[in-house]
């Protein structure tokens, strides 16, 4: 076994029994309030078994919310969004804990009397997660250092290298060599470096390395083309002596579509319900500040072209586009008012587009919807980004969870190609949960 397998099998078992370790210990917190606060609440306690059966139940809930929060991520996460995937996900598990021990101890006046000890574990839990959490990460990173890697570049800047620098934690791009280079040169170059990072290369040339990092058993790191995205979702088929693969390039099938209008109906209702305060404070902002309109429509475009108006409250000043046309906010853009900058900056700005889910000229999933004259104008440079509109656009996507707000144009269409091939039902639950996260972190609102 290569020295990269034996440390690929050490990482993956250290994740495991850090996942053990966190997992344990919020369910220990939460065994005891459970035992010494809660339990004695019931008209009947439960004894050995009953407790047993909850504390089981509780670390069980903990998996399933933390598996798509990406909270059990040690080494792989920052430490702020492993700690805040956590921090999230406890506040869901509590929150049904809680739900659950109110009908279990069947009375109301006994309500108040609960809230407090769940803000108890909660607190305490986060508490002994960020003591944990950085902890294991520190060891992982001490463990594992980053792979020394060699960049080997096409024609295209995208600073790619430099962003994956920037997590020193993961990434060391210490060499860098030209695709030019003849094919021999570039073998023996990698040869001094434990990983490889692929970056805009010419398939044949692409292919040809790849071939070279299987058989000498280097890691690959590769930016994928669009041609790669699009089979993503090809599914094997073992019905000859020949390996055949099917991409079907058929539109969704009829229950996943029921199933995710279902749930755009679910969460709009919810979501319209819960945020109507923050909705209200918002609109009165907005019209106190310059006494202009509140809400602000534009024109989008959604499933196979169709156009509809997009809802959004407005963050600029009247008519900002009057002398410019269409075209992109940027960081200090003039046009944005005080008030505005708060509310693009909370993605407040985006709650109306809860009543565009309501209506069905949107989703919560999908690629978000462009303006038709820059999709248009995109379309000139970067013909595949038609294909965008295979789906029904969304409040959230691909894009918006791993991309951010000045991603390039090109990441976000492969972004989003990736959600059009893969889409699923977990997929977009586990979609609408990171996104969650992404509203807390600042990077992802930054401007262009």
């Amino acid at each position: 076994m290569s020295k990269g397998s034996i440390q690929e099998n050490a990482k993956g078992l250290y994740r495991f029994i850090a996942a053990i370790i966190i997992t344990a210990a919020v369910s220990m917190l939460y065994a005891y309030v459970w035992l010494f606060r809660l339990n004695p609440l019931l008209r009947r306690p439960f004894l050995e078994r009953g407790n047993l059966m909850m504390v089981i139940l509780y670390a069980l809930m903990v998996i399933t919310v933390f598996l798509p929060f990406g909270a059990y991520k040690i080494g792989f996460s920052r430490k702020a969004h492993a700690l805040l995937s956590q921090g999230l996900g406890l506040f869901f598990v509590n929150g049904m804990e809680f739900v659950f021990t109110c009908m279990l101890v069947g009375k109301f006046p006994q309500i108040p009397m609960i809230i407090p000890k769940f803000i108890w574990l909660y607190a305490i839990e986060l508490l002994t997660l960020l003591f944990v959490t950085v902890l294991l990460t520190n060891i992982y990173r001490r463990l594992f250092p980053p792979y020394r890697m060699l960049q080997i570049h096409g024609g295209n800047e995208n600073g790619l290298a430099d962003k994956m620098n920037a997590r020193d934690d993961k990434f060391w791009v210490c060499g860098e060599v030209s695709a030019q280079l003849p094919l021999r040169n570039i073998e023996q170059e990698i040869d001094n470096y434990d990983a490889v990072l692929l970056n805009d290369l010419p398939s044949e040339l692409r292919n040809a390395i790849l071939k070279y990092c299987f058989v000498h058993k280097k890691r690959v790191y590769f930016t994928p083309k669009i041609s790669d995205i699009l089979v993503v979702g090809s599914r094997e088929m073992n019905l000859f002596d020949s390996p055949l693969f099917l991409n079907k390039n058929a539109d969704s099938l009829i229950y996943y579509l029921f199933a995710k209008r279902c749930m755009d109906i679910i969460i709009a209702l919810i979501g319209i319900i819960l945020t109507s305060p923050v909705m209200l404070a918002a609109a009165l902002a907005i019209h106190l500040y310059d006494g202009g309109p509140v809400f602000y429509k534009q024109k989008r475009l959604t499933k196979n072209g169709r156009v509809f108006d997009i809802m959004k409250f407005r963050s600029m000043i009247v008519d900002a586009e009057k002398d410019t046309g269409a075209r992109l906010a940027w960081d200090h853009d003039s046009r944005i008012t005080p008030v505005g900058a708060f509310i693009r900056k909370t993605r407040i700005d985006e709650l109306p587009q809860f009543f565009n889910i309501l209506g069905g000229s949107m989703s919560v999933v999908g690629p978000r919807p462009e303006r038709p004259e820059i999709h248009e104008e995109y379309c000139k440079s970067v013909p595949e980004f038609d294909y965008r509109l295979r789906v029904k656009a969304g409040l959230t996507g691909y894009a918006q969870v791993y991309g951010k707000y000045n991603t390039t144009t090109y990441d976000k269409l492969k972004f989003d190609l990736l959600y059009v091939e893969k889409a699923n039902l977990f997929l977009d639950i586990q979609l609408v949960l990171l996104t969650m996260r992404v509203v807390f972190q600042k990077e992802a609102t930054e401007g262009v």
